[in-house]
């Protein structure tokens, strides 16, 4: 009984040993301790809270899964903040003495952390004013794909090639940003269609306004349409106008349906594609 309390002593007074002072506050191993222990409960526990928020709760509402995400990180991101000062007070540690570091840390981020403090400033413009969420199809910085993941510090975009890449938050604040479903996901695309000038332009309009028709990408409503681009030097070029939902991130792949119907039908209905024409005149030289 006596060992079992020397060694109780023995791990009490190791655990009270002064690490260092902060104002007032005394820091110990046990506080130390305390205060990792229970921030990774509090990471853990608020990041369950996210996605039950997320995905369970507001799920059964009309609202957009964008709009969750960003409500269910903001309200994280709340949560995490009043927890940590919580904790903190619940450790002894005296707020008051908490000015001391954050002054040190204020020159710290005057040096060396202005790329992070703006990336986190960032991140709360975009939580705050929702320019980009959660699904959204964007073009930032030559970079084209979906967001699936929107934090404080950066964004995660997923390309059609199945690649992720993060970008800072900051890019999105201080660069043009194409989002091509910010108020919804219905997009209007024009694909040429070169034709030969012997082909009747109605008849070229119909065969065209057809293989959109029977596209299953292409929305019914707003309706197809075909306008005449410009008069080549060996062709009539065509704008084939579509609307599509379903196709809004892979327009590359709407395009080859379309012009795989396209040479089918033409081939059917036997209408030439041009190929380039140039009059050559050879001049005699004197003699």
């Amino acid at each position: 009984m006596e060992q079992i309390q020397m060694i109780f002593d023995e791990i009490t007074r190791f655990f009270d040993i002064v690490l260092f002072t902060l104002g007032d506050s005394t820091v110990t191993i046990w506080k130390v301790t305390y205060l990792v222990v229970l921030s990774v409960l509090l990471f853990y526990l608020t990041g369950k809270l996210n996605r039950l928020l997320v995905y369970r709760v507001m799920a059964k509402s009309k609202i957009d899964l964008g709009t969750r995400v960003a409500m269910g990180s903001f309200i994280r991101y709340m949560v995490l903040t009043v927890g940590f000062l919580i904790i903190l007070q619940t450790a002894g540690i005296n707020l008051s003495s908490i000015t001391i570091l954050l002054g040190a840390l204020g020159v710290g981020i005057g040096f060396g952390l202005q790329t992070i403090t703006n990336n986190l400033v960032s991140g709360l413009v975009i939580f705050l004013e929702r320019p980009i969420k959660v699904g959204d199809r964007i073009e930032v910085g030559g970079i084209a794909g979906n967001v699936i993941n929107v934090s404080m510090r950066a964004t995660e975009i997923l390309t059609n090639d199945n690649i992720s890449i993060i970008v800072p938050n900051s890019e999105f604040i201080s660069n043009t940003v194409i989002n091509w479903s910010h108020s919804d996901r219905d997009v209007r695309f024009n694909f040429p269609v070169s034709v030969s000038y012997k082909v009747d332009s109605a008849r070229v309009r119909e065969e065209l306004l057809a293989v959109a028709h029977a596209e299953d990408g292409v929305l019914k409503q707003p309706k197809p349409d075909v306008l005449i681009k410009e008069f080549g030097d060996s062709a009539v070029v065509y704008n084939l106008r579509v609307w599509t939902r379903d196709f809004t991130d892979r327009p590359g792949v709407l395009k080859s349906r379309l012009y795989y119907a396209v040479t089918e039908r033409f081939h059917d209905a036997d209408i030439e594609f041009p190929y380039p024409q140039r009059d050559l005149h050879i001049k005699q030289m004197p003699q």
